[in-house]
């Protein structure tokens, strides 16, 4: 009966899904010794798990045109700091200041957001204390 039991368990526990991607370190990708920041168009937002991401096409000095990507913190989090799934609305034009990756690539870890009118996405940026 015990064997009976101990089979059971080992067969659920091989159904449970397992999470596709594990988590990553910051330092991995991101580079906190270097700051960026990006103003652009907002072309997607996502708040899900476990990072919500910001893509922007971003047009540089010379008119071109590149889209970037801005990782956040989870729904949850930024929940707290005052964001829901309409802070950001694609279309609308936005500042974003954070770390870059240290690929190069045009993707960074979002620290900070600003409306085109100057006022904070959220009420404090990463790291601070609540500004409201």
């Amino acid at each position: 009966m015990r064997g009976r039991a101990l089979i059971a368990a080992a067969a659920l526990a091989c159904m449970t899904p397992v999470a596709a991607e594990a988590h990553h370190s910051f330092a991995v990708y991101f580079d906190s010794t270097k700051d960026v920041s990006i103003t652009g168009k907002v072309t997607s937002f996502r708040f899900t798990n476990p990072h919500g991401t910001v893509v922007l096409d971003v047009t540089d000095a010379h008119g071109k045109v590149s889209e970037w990507r801005a990782e956040t913190n989870a729904p949850a989090v930024l929940q707290r700091r005052g964001w829901t799934r309409d802070s950001i609305k694609v279309g609308e034009t936005i500042t974003i200041e954070g770390w870059p990756s240290r690929d190069g690539k045009p993707y960074m870890r979002l620290r900070r957001a600003v409306h085109q009118d100057g006022s904070l996405v959220g009420t404090a940026p990463f790291g601070q204390a609540d500004q409201s």
